[in-house]
């Protein structure tokens, strides 16, 4: 099978003919990757072209920007670059692109997305992770209680771009999956109450996905972190799915699959793994291979690479990585 028919195979619970994908969703952190080349990774390889040189299956991401390059930037990590409406609406010049860009390359991926050789996914700034970029992470977390209706006015004028930019996409191809960013848990669970989430953020998705599913994209959310109690909450947005799923937080994927049989799953393999050994990769395998034959699962290091993975280790893991997608269509 080509790379998009057996995405799209998974994405749909079917069984490819061959394999499970091999993607490497959020690929490897800067220094990983330069570690990687004073151990013998050609330096002319760029980020597109590492995975498919190693045997990873090519695939393409485009992340919508989402502030021109003249928006100001946060005068320290984490800080506001707008603090109340004054300042929201003095910002609106320096925000929502026009990206033609984006939309000029994927005239010329077209041909390559629709022989089945490419799968293409995009991302978009969620209704947590948009707000938290210009109120800053603090005032963020008290906007929803302080400042409800500039938060309301953000997620509409968050949503109007979204449709108007995926309204140009969908003119040149359907991508076969997309993310919404929005990192809303970490390893204790959801940053935001249930209510807070049926307030503020439901209707905005309310708005946004049907449009994307409408076109046959797959709706699937990025949040670190431990997300396992906000699944219900995500179905009734209409999302279809939830990555990287991490270990290191807790979650279970074993059991999610249990709870949850139609909902599709991207990454979970566990990191740490990767640094200790052949034996530890192997038994995590092995811990991810039921899910992995249940279908609707993509499996993939459920976060960046981490810089201490040598080359050769990486290489160990890519040989496991095949072998147990090849058991798991088997």
């Amino acid at each position: 099978m080509k790379n998009r028919d057996r995405l799209n195979a998974v994405l749909n619970f079917e069984k490819p003919d061959d394999r499970l994908p091999m993607i490497e969703w959020a690929a490897w952190w800067d220094k990983t990757i330069n570690n990687w080349r004073e151990q013998g990774l050609p330096s002319e390889l760029g980020w597109d072209t590492i995975g498919p040189y190693l045997g990873l299956d090519a695939e393409k991401q485009y992340w919508l920007p989402h502030k021109k390059p003249s928006c100001p930037q946060p005068e320290r990590e984490g800080g506001p670059i707008a603090e109340d409406e004054d300042e929201y609406e003095a910002l609106l010049p320096h925000l929502f692109p026009d990206n033609d860009w984006v939309f000029q390359e994927l005239e010329m991926l077209k041909p390559k997305h629709e022989s089945d050789d490419l799968p293409i996914w995009f991302s978009l700034d969620g209704g947590f992770w948009f707000p938290r970029t210009i109120l800053g992470i603090e005032n963020h977390l008290y906007s929803f209680y302080d400042q409800p209706e500039l938060y309301h006015r953000i997620l509409d004028d968050l949503a109007e771009f979204q449709l108007s930019q995926m309204e140009r996409m969908y003119k040149i191809l359907t991508p076969d999956f997309m993310t919404f960013g929005e990192d809303m848990s970490y390893n204790n669970g959801p940053m935001i109450s249930e209510a807070s989430f049926d307030e503020f953020l439901l209707p905005y998705y309310r708005k946004v996905v049907p449009f994307i599913k409408e076109h046959g994209t797959k709706v699937i959310i990025d949040s670190d972190g431990d997300i396992t109690r906000m699944i219900p909450w995500l179905k009734r947005a209409g999302i279809e799915g939830v990555l990287p799923l991490e270990r290191q937080a807790g979650v279970d994927i074993v059991k999610l699959r249990e709870d949850y049989p139609d909902f599709l799953f991207i990454g979970a393999f566990d990191k740490m793994t990767m640094r200790i050994g052949e034996k530890e990769m192997r038994d995590e395998f092995e811990r991810l291979l039921p899910v992995m034959k249940s279908g609707g699962f993509v499996p993939s290091v459920d976060h960046q690479t981490p810089p201490d993975v040598p080359l050769e280790r990486y290489k160990v893991y890519l040989e496991m990585f095949r072998e147990y997608a090849e058991k798991a269509v088997s």
